[in-house]
């Protein structure tokens, strides 16, 4: 790994190559002000952020703050925190988009100290937009997610990158909404002008489109 000094003074970090897996501390020396980066099972992931993925994890930002703040919800959208599931010490997600909950966060061990959140119960929705690492969203993700307790996950694809056992043949844009049953998630997909579906938020009124497109018009 390769530290240098950009022009305006702060620290840059080129990509790693690892020589063994790290543990979170070493994880969170390295790259816990930067948040490109997240570790799963001790390897060191670049979220690898295009300009369209900003775009999509914003609008989705936008339209549920609006409505957290409509219904007068003790939540918010964690800017740039970590997720350390508290069963491991190799892990820490980074999500696009979670919404945490305000009254949990007197259980959180690490909250008053730092932005990392070890217990599901702090969060009522995670959406990840997903980018090349897309078997992370589409199969660890769902994995732990789940295990974590978090009632709705998103997997936002706007570029149909998912493997095709995960969102058919041919290949396209579709958004994956995760709802958590008996500790399993039951999903459901939703493409084009198709109104999605959200548990947590019943009256957001959006289709897949507009969410995959980060609110662009059609062209």
């Amino acid at each position: 790994m390769t530290i240098a000094v950009n022009p305006s003074g702060t620290k840059a970090i080129d990509p790693p190559i690892q020589q063994k897996p790290l543990s979170f501390d070493e994880f969170f020396a390295c790259y816990g002000g930067d948040n490109r980066y997240e570790l799963i099972d001790g390897e060191v992931f670049d979220l690898e952020p295009t300009g369209q993925h900003e775009e999509v994890a914003a609008f989705i930002t936008t339209k549920l703050c609006v409505r957290i703040d409509g219904l007068g919800l003790p939540w918010f959208v964690l800017q740039r925190g970590l997720l350390r599931p508290a069963n491991t010490g190799i892990t820490a997600f980074r999500p696009d988009v979670a919404i945490v909950d305000r009254d949990e966060l007197i259980q959180e061990p690490l909250w008053a100290d730092q932005s990392i959140l070890t217990l599901g119960t702090s969060i009522k929705l995670i959406a990840e937009v997903v980018s090349s690492n897309w078997q992370n969203d589409y199969a660890r993700k769902v994995e732990d997610y789940a295990v974590l307790g978090i009632p709705e996950y998103w997997i936002a694809d706007y570029a149909g990158l998912g493997g095709t056992r995960h969102i058919g043949k041919p290949k396209q844009p579709t958004l994956s909404i995760c709802t958590l049953v008996d500790g399993d998630y039951e999903i459901q997909q939703f493409r084009g002008d198709q109104a999605i579906v959200s548990p947590t938020f019943p009256d957001l009124k959006l289709t897949a489109e507009q969410v995959l497109r980060g609110g662009r018009y059609r062209l």
